[in-house]
Parts: structure tokens; C-alpha cells; sequence
């Protein structure tokens, strides 16, 4: 597989995300209301920088030298800290719905499922 088709593959992964924070955020918000919909927008928006930061840190161990892989790693685990303080954070004090939350932060990975199928379907 040539590096090209990983950039093709993760630009598509990137848009997946977008489009099913708006979908989802708009079918929550219609169906539950305000908090419901934008519960499931900033659990998406969290999903996307979650997804953003494992791809850094992922190519960052590739072409890091030994001794800096232990950085990275401890990046990978803060990363944790940082979403789970922002949910804390979106829940307490902006009080959108935790589930809702909760179900936008799955994005990444229904996008990352959605593109494994297309890969399956489409693949040469």
C-alpha cells in the first residue's frame, strides 16, 4: 500500500467524522432537543481532535528516534486526561446530555468501520 492511499483513506476517515457529527447532531437535536443535539456535536468535535492526536502520535513513533518514543506514549496517555476533563467540563458546566456525549464521541470509530466497508466494497 503506498502512502498515498493511507492520505486518500484517512482524508476520507477526517469527512466521515464531520458528517456524522451533523447528522447525528441534527437527528438528536430534532428528536431530544437542544442539549441532546449539541451534546452528540461536541462529542464528535472530541472524537475528531481524539483522532487527530492518535494519528500524530502514531506517525510521530515511525520517525521518531528510540529514546523519544516514550514521549509519545506519554502524549497517547495524557490525551485521556484532556478528554476526559472536557467532557467533565461540557457535562457539569455547558449541560448538554452525557449520553449524547457520549454517543458523539463514537464517531471516529463508526467513520474509521464506514471506511473499512468502503475499502472491502471498492478495493482493486
Amino acid at each position: 500500500m503506498t502512502p498515498e492511499f493511507y492520505d486518500r483513506a484517512i482524508a476520507r476517515i477526517r469527512r466521515l467524522i464531520a458528517a456524522i457529527g451533523l447528522v447525528g447532531a441534527a437527528v438528536a437535536g430534532a428528536k431530544s432537543g437542544l442539549r441532546s443535539g449539541s451534546g452528540f456535536a461536541l462529542g464528535a468535535l472530541l472524537s475528531y481532535l481524539s483522532f487527530h492526536m492518535i494519528q500524530g502520535v502514531a506517525g510521530g513513533i515511525g520517525l521518531a528516534p528510540a529514546r523519544r518514543t516514550g514521549v509519545y506514549a506519554a502524549l497517547f496517555l495524557m490525551r485521556y486526561a484532556l478528554l476526559g476533563a472536557a467532557v467533565y467540563v461540557m457535562v457539569k458546566y455547558l449541560e448538554v446530555s452525557p449520553m449524547a456525549l457520549l454517543a458523539g464521541l463514537f464517531a471516529s470509530a463508526a467513520a474509521v468501520l464506514a471506511e473499512i466497508l468502503y475499502e472491502l466494497a471498492f478495493s482493486k
